[in-house]
């Protein structure tokens, strides 16, 4: 230890040597050969105090000088947190996880009652749109007649954008892509750079919206694309380091679903 802080004490005498010395000879200029010995005592003596003096100052610029590169140094540990790295954790994690316009797999064909604007509202929707094909129909009822029923059913366009459940033959949805980070806004701890666990506020929508999901009636009859699209949406991730950076161990609110496999 005090071989490595030699170098430093050295450079730091050699400093206050050459600053003493300028600044009192300055200030006691040598008046020449012709001086008498007690005006060369005299000059002695106010040099010696000269130099006291100014060592004594010089010394407490240095350590003002210390104690300012700590706080600079300090401070700029205290920003040295990859909000960037923290970005990149959570869009990997968002990015396996598809948003789509129902929270639960859905069956087809399927049948919706006319008269029950909420169970044809989305169907209607997504006929719009060219992804369901839609025939009117009449079902029997057991002693009070019939009533008037919508089929729907994939259609060509419908299928080739339809993410299917394999653990569910017949189940699938229609998935409009991935939350993707817009901004990070602050994180807990933040003044620690060294932590290895961070909860992180940021902000997040969904990006490159298809067409077929980017219409009016498709966002009022599923809310859900509206507010995903808005870039509003706030989110809260926990991220834990590892040997491989970081990475998302809790996510408020949950993501939707994984990407199903096709």
């Amino acid at each position: 230890m005090a071989s490595s802080t030699l170098p430093f004490r050295l450079s730091q005498n050699v400093l206050l040597n050459s600053y003493t010395n300028l600044t009192c000879d300055r200030a006691y200029p040598w008046s020449g050969q012709n001086a008498t010995g007690s005006s060369r005592a005299i000059r002695r003596c106010r040099i010696q105090t000269c130099r006291e003096k100014s060592t004594m100052q010089a010394r407490k610029y240095l350590a003002l000088a210390a104690c300012g590169a700590f706080l600079i140094t300090a401070g700029c540990r205290k920003n040295s947190v990859d909000k960037m790295a923290f970005k990149s954790a959570i869009n990997d994690y968002l990015s396996a996880h598809q948003e789509c316009v129902w929270p639960e797999t859905k069956k087809f064909p399927a049948q919706a009652d006319t008269s029950n604007d909420e169970q044809t509202k989305g169907y209607d929707a997504l006929t719009d749109a060219g992804m369901l094909v839609r025939k009117s129909a009449e079902k029997k009822r057991f002693l009070i007649g019939s009533k008037q029923v919508n089929d729907y059913d994939l259609s060509d366009k419908g299928r080739s954008t339809w993410t299917a459940d394999q653990t569910q033959p017949g189940y699938g949805n229609f998935c409009f892509g991935h939350r993707e980070v817009t901004a990070i806004d602050n994180f807990t701890p933040s003044d620690n750079p060294d932590a290895t666990q961070y909860v992180v506020t940021y902000h997040d929508h969904v990006a490159s919206l298809p067409a077929w999901a980017n219409t009016v009636e498709m966002k009022t009859a599923f809310p859900k694309i509206a507010a995903d699209t808005s870039g509003q949406q706030l989110g809260t991730a926990t991220l834990v380091k590892t040997a491989d950076g970081w990475h998302v161990s809790a996510l408020q609110p949950p993501a939707t679903q994984p990407a199903l496999p096709q």
